[in-house]
């Protein structure tokens, strides 16, 4: 499939930015722009064959500029919340932007989703390869780390994002995608009647500041148990903060890639399967969007518009140490899957 290219706008640096379409053979089209990887749409059919846009965005770059919800981009150099904005890596202290006060939150003020990556078209496997490196003392983080992202769109409407980094000094990694789901492809301006299934039985409690206590908890008996399909509604404002923002602990096989979630649209069938190599899965629903910015077609985005589900290493991992491991290490490469994968449905899952 060729892949197709053309000018999305000028990055606050004054580089040049574009935009890239992938399309398979049923049609289904990914559209992502090498400022900040973002997946800026992701066009799938419902169960009647319409298709429709299941992901938030804006149709130019400059709703992206600064992007404070951080849509559709690939977040680091940590994805989550380090504490303070302070770790200790070999003996050495680091300090880190605050940018969510009290904590440094998704790598900073100028994050992986705020820079222009370089972009190299794979229309044999019809993938898009996108790479950044990002020097020594970035947002205060020690070593050059070149970070490299490839996304896949199959013939089975699955996005498959293959993360790749090297380092010349120890630093925490932690990769993700922070794109916003609406099923409904904006026909309902609330994701509460998405009924979904985590699988996980248990997830890293927090404190008021949303910092992990260090603790894996059981999710029976509380509204953070998603062990089988509700309605993402049904416990949301029981939650501190009006809705979910919490890491979950996979149940990990012995496979590499395992079965994360599943988020079903009763009113338009289309079904989202989530698979990854990472331990650990946030589950966020726009807590924090206010109406106060408007995207493709006119959607105005709202509280519980829609949802992320990322990918990740627990939140504060460099000061967790029975959490798993995220430091990268000279002649190491970090390598992490994960894969969005659509379909429909026409009965209730």
């Amino acid at each position: 499939m060729d892949i197709k290219k053309e000018a999305f706008g000028t990055a606050p640096d004054g580089q040049q930015v574009y935009l890239y379409t992938l399309t398979n053979p049923q049609g289904v089209t990914v559209k992502i722009t090498n400022y900040g990887a973002i997946v800026t749409s992701f066009v799938t059919p419902d169960k009647n064959g319409e298709m429709g846009d299941v992901v938030a965005g804006f149709d130019d770059l400059s709703g992206y500029i600064p992007n404070d919800p951080h849509f559709g981009g690939v977040v680091g150099r940590f994805a989550n919340r380090i504490a303070y904005g302070r770790f200790t890596l070999d003996g050495q202290a680091y300090t880190l932007p605050v940018n969510d006060a009290p904590h440094h939150l998704h790598g900073g003020y100028q994050g992986f989703d705020r820079v222009v990556w370089q972009a190299e078209e794979l229309p044999q496997q019809n993938a898009l390869k996108l790479t950044y490196m990002s020097p020594d003392g970035e947002e205060g983080y020690p070593g050059n780390l070149t970070a490299t992202v490839v996304y896949t769109l199959t013939a089975d409407n699955a996005l498959q994002i293959d993360y790749s980094a090297t380092t010349d000094k120890a630093t925490p990694v932690n990769l993700t995608n922070h794109s916003y789901f609406n099923l409904s492809a904006g026909k309902a301006n609330d994701i509460s009647g998405h009924l979904i299934q985590i699988n996980a039985e248990k997830y890293t409690p927090v404190d008021e500041t949303l910092i992990p206590t260090g603790e894996l908890a059981t999710v029976a008996g509380t509204p953070l148990d998603l062990r089988q399909p509700q309605p993402i509604g049904q416990h949301l404002h029981e939650l501190p903060g009006g809705g979910y923002d919490h890491n979950f602990v996979l149940n990990k096989g012995n496979e590499r890639i395992t079965t994360a979630a599943e988020v079903y649209d009763p009113a338009s069938g289309r079904v989202l399967e989530v698979y990854t190599t990472q331990p650990g899965i946030q589950l966020y629903t726009g807590n924090f969007l206010d109406g106060s910015l408007t995207g493709r077609d006119g959607n105005t985005y709202t509280r519980h518009y829609a949802f992320c589900l990322e990918t990740q290493h627990f939140p504060d991992s460099p000061n967790q140490p029975n959490f798993p491991d995220t430091i990268l290490r000279p002649g190491e490469t970090y390598r992490e899957t994960t894969i969005y994968k659509l379909s429909v449905s026409e009965h209730k899952r």
